[in-house]
């Protein structure tokens, strides 16, 4: 997981506004589970994908969200904490 955050991976924390904003990772994006099927958009283009939240059920689900609209180079990171250790 380090190579790909060194590489740049485009990290997303799917938890609610609300935790996001209680402590999240540097760099990383809020886009809500309930929102990531509706702004498919924002994860075009991008080489990998991070997604995280706070026990990692929720990118679970981020994940097959992405791979059911054909985007499959997405890695569930598990916690924001387990994330927020390789980048500070």
């Amino acid at each position: 997981m380090n190579d790909l955050i060194q590489a740049g991976a485009f990290l997303v924390d799917v938890r609610t506004p609300e935790e996001f904003e209680s402590g999240h990772v540097h760099a990383s994006v809020n886009i809500p589970l309930d929102q990531v099927a509706e702004r498919l958009d924002e994860f075009d283009g991008k080489n990998h994908i991070i997604v995280f939240c706070r026990s990692g059920a929720r990118s679970g689900m981020a994940k097959a969200i992405l791979a059911q609209n054909g985007i499959n180079h997405v890695t569930n990171g598990g916690t924001w904490e387990d994330i927020k250790q390789h980048i500070d």
